[in-house]
């Protein structure tokens, strides 16, 4: 049967990756219900590791994985497959050059999509941001993850198989972001009622401090001075979005790239500009002066208290 270009991915964690007792346990409960034959659903604002730990999961199934992204323009046919209908060949003479030979097919062939394969092989899918797409796009999923069949639209394939009964080793794994995020679709209660949902929370401070050292290459204890800061900002509330791991890792990041010394010098000056200038762009999306205002207030006590002389600030009464 064809298949459109699709590519079949074996994921497998880098040498940055982290696993601490609080990512491992996340990952532990996902595997038990996708072995119980439960697809899962990692929900979670951005930042929390959801299209990381998909991945991750995948790879500890030790199966072939396929991964789409949704998207507003995304159709069942992109999903499933569709009947084409015009194929053109072309074939240059081998001995009189100047001679093209072109073939014309107009029958119809079907082509396989990347649900289908997936479905067929007992790949594992990964949807990745599946409310981006169009509720009626996902509509194929429900006999898929409830009665285990896939349905082909157009009068199916062209020996006149019409489903495909999902294989025993296919498992499918699912992302999204909350509802009140631009561009994401309300899911359907039916599609999600058919999926065990973990919602993911920011990492805890281990976790944060180890991937915060990890991707920048900084010391633990300057690693851990950063990830009080960003921490002690989202307890605090002052914001229109928490900031994130991402948020750590840039200050970070940027503290490596200008010099550990440069940055943490007598005033600390640079690098309280750094850190206001990542969280002021992480937690304020619109641009609103009063939300940036009390982010550098918090952020500017922050680092006065304990930032970098390892003194827990005092919260607002």
């Amino acid at each position: 049967m064809e298949t459109s270009e699709i590519t079949i991915l074996q994921p497998k964690a880098g040498a940055d990756f982290v696993e601490t007792p609080f990512v491992k346990g996340i990952q532990g409960r996902a595997l038990h219900y996708l072995n119980a034959g439960f697809p899962v659903h990692f929900r979670g604002i951005s930042g929390t590791g959801k299209t990381t730990s998909a991945l991750r999961v995948a790879e500890l199934l030790e199966r072939p994985v396929i991964m789409i992204h949704g998207d507003e323009q995304l159709t069942t046919d992109e999903l499933v497959g569709a009947q084409t209908g015009y194929h053109v060949s072309k074939l240059r003479d081998n001995f009189i050059a100047s001679v093209l030979k072109v073939e014309e097919d107009s029958s119809k062939r079907w082509v396989d999509n990347r649900l289908t394969v997936a479905v067929e092989n007992g790949y594992t899918l990964i949807y990745d941001e599946f409310t981006r797409s169009r509720p009626e796009a996902n509509n194929i999923l429900l006999s898929v993850l409830q009665e285990g069949i896939l349905d082909l639209p157009g009068g199916g394939r062209n020996d006149g198989e019409s489903c495909i009964k999902v294989h025993p080793n296919f498992r499918a794994i699912f992302t999204s972001n909350p509802e009140e995020y631009a561009g994401v679709h309300r899911s359907q209660d039916a599609l999600r009622d058919r999926m065990v949902t973990l919602d993911l929370e920011p990492f805890d401070e281990e976790t944060e401090c180890a991937i915060t050292a990890r991707r920048s290459g900084l010391s633990r204890e300057v690693a851990l001075k950063i990830v009080k800061i960003v921490r002690y900002l989202r307890e605090h509330g002052q914001y229109e979005f928490a900031p994130t791991i991402r948020g750590c890792i840039m200050i970070a990041k940027t503290v490596q790239d200008y010099g550990k010394g440069v940055c943490l010098g007598a005033d600390h000056s640079l690098f309280k500009q750094i850190c206001l200038d990542v969280l002021c762009s992480e937690t304020s999306r619109i641009g609103s002066k009063t939300t940036s205002a009390k982010v550098k207030e918090v952020v500017e006590r922050a680092i006065h208290q304990f930032g970098l002389n390892g003194k827990k600030p005092k919260r607002d009464p």
